[in-house]
């Protein structure tokens, strides 16, 4: 059981640094937006991300739970860069 609960320790880790670089990266795609005038938010780009990533989970997440994590992660990150 000590195994598996590091495993899942260690992916928590790995969770957290990339969203962390998710963070910086969406921090300077803001920053260009901002000096170019261009909206941040892309609805469009957005549902796109939504349609990508849901083709290629392979599961066991399911789709609701990949549109939830998704949808969290981008409120995540638009707070955090706000």
């Amino acid at each position: 059981m000590r195994q598996m609960r590091d495993a899942i320790l260690d992916n928590d880790i790995k969770i957290v640094q990339l969203v962390n670089k998710r963070l910086d990266l969406v921090a300077k795609l803001r920053d260009y937006k901002s000096e170019h005038d261009i909206p941040f938010v892309d609805a469009e780009r957005e549902a796109w991300m939504h349609r990508y990533h849901q083709s290629a989970n392979g599961g066991p997440l399911s789709p609701d739970g990949l549109t939830r994590l998704l949808d969290d992660l981008l409120r995540l990150t638009k707070d955090e860069t706000a």
